[in-house]
């Protein structure tokens, strides 16, 4: 079967232990012909090109500059990403039919996309719902539905719309995902609609030591190390973890990491800057090799979003404190249920992001408790390997396509 996946990630690395790579191995290993079709933003000069890389064709595609621009180029580039990517399959790929089109949102602007290629190979048109969009842009002010803003704000509602009804199936993180879809887009056959978690391929770590992992990236010993790793960005409200990080600022139990990128990640900056007494240690963006490492040296994950949210987010980062065998301590909103998973699979905490002292109780519960760290941790693998291992993906995107397929059929 020749599979096609669209995607306005980058994919720097097919061999890497996450989600959409392990998921393209998984369709490779299994007798697939897999293809790929992704960005090369305009910052790197290289050009558009075709390679194999770890047995799967790789299109990587010359666009406007996606990532850390500014909003006005963000979006032309946006907007113009559907084409390039048609006129290059339209070069690279003119031989190839597809039985399979996987993609996943964000952008929702590859509708065309999608489109061209339904008609062009009668394929099967599976989405990967990752991100509800635009509405989670509304949530947290960064759309208007007024103004200029507005205008953009219907167009990307039409495209929303437009790629949903092209998607022969949608598949979603979790049940709210899955209840959110339904209910705001009665235009859909809701038997079209279902889940589709985040998995990968749960690792072996056995041979990190986590005392010396301490020393190499100079963390103490004798505290419960609190873990973020990832974005951030208006989603994840940077001046609700700033609060976190003043409120605990002479608790002598515990240290924060914060390691990643993002918007808003100059604030962490300025604010670990600005202590004269230090129990948070700032780490920028790490190689995925790296990354693993400071996660095996900490204790407890960490998980923040917006208590504005309306839509039910889902944080892949959850896998890789998972793989780790540690346990999550997630502050969201309450329309997202990675709180209900958390605490129904035992493997961590949760309270909602609008009341720090709430927040505080809990950490301090897990600083009084540390059996119950490895505990959780403990669930928190077994878990993964049950619910997020990437076979579970696999299995039901093949499922859901053999069925759909033999139903045309009849």
């Amino acid at each position: 079967m020749n599979i096609i996946f669209l995607s306005i990630g980058g994919l720097s690395d097919l061999g890497a232990n996450a989600v959409y790579p392990d998921l393209l191995r998984y369709f490779r290993d299994n007798g697939n012909s897999v293809y790929v079709v992704c960005q090369r933003e305009r910052r790197t000069g290289l050009p558009t090109e075709l390679n194999i890389e770890h047995g799967i064709n790789v299109l990587r595609v010359k666009t406007g500059n996606i990532t850390k621009t500014n909003f006005i180029e963000k979006g032309v580039s946006t907007l113009l990403i559907g084409y390039q990517f048609r006129k290059a399959i339209n070069k690279y790929f003119n031989n190839v039919k597809f039985d399979l089109v996987l993609y996943s949102t964000p952008p929702i602007t590859i509708a065309s996309t999608v489109s061209y290629l339904k008609r062009r190979d009668n394929a099967f048109s599976y989405l990967m719902l990752k991100d509800i969009f635009p509405q989670n842009a509304l949530d947290i002010g960064l759309l208007k539905t007024v103004g200029w803003k507005g205008i953009i704000t219907k167009y990307f509602f039409a495209q929303e719309k437009k790629m949903y009804l092209l998607s022969d199936y949608i598949g979603c993180m979790s049940e709210a995902n899955v209840r959110f879809i339904k209910e705001n887009n009665k235009y859909l056959k809701y038997d079209n609609i279902g889940i589709c978690p985040n998995t990968i391929n749960p690792l072996s770590f056995e041979n990190l030591d986590k005392t010396s992992l301490r020393d190499e990236f100079g963390l103490p010993h004798n505290k419960v190390i609190f873990v973020y790793g990832g974005n951030f960005g208006k989603p994840q409200d940077v001046n609700f973890i700033i609060n976190v990080l003043k409120s605990n600022k002479n608790n002598s139990s515990i240290h924060f990491v914060m390691c990643g990128s993002g918007t808003d990640f100059s604030l962490i900056k300025e604010y670990e800057r600005s202590l004269e007494s230090k129990n948070i240690t700032v780490i920028d963006n790490l190689k995925k090799d790296v990354y693993d490492k400071l996660l095996h040296a900490c204790d407890v994950g960490l998980i923040f979003l917006d208590r504005r949210f309306t839509i039910p987010n889902f944080p892949s980062r959850l896998l890789d404190y998972m793989n780790h065998s540690m346990p999550v301590f997630a502050a969201t909103d309450s329309n997202t249920d990675i709180g209900d998973v958390i605490m129904q699979g035992e493997f961590g905490w949760w309270c909602e992001s609008n009341n720090v002292d709430k927040y505080n109780l809990i950490i301090n519960e897990i600083c009084s408790n540390p059996q119950a760290i490895l505990e959780k941790g403990i669930a928190a693998r077994t878990y993964l390997e049950k619910n997020y291992s990437t076979k579970v993906a696999y299995e039901q995107i093949m499922s859901t396509y053999n069925n759909k397929i033999n139903s045309r059929r009849n």
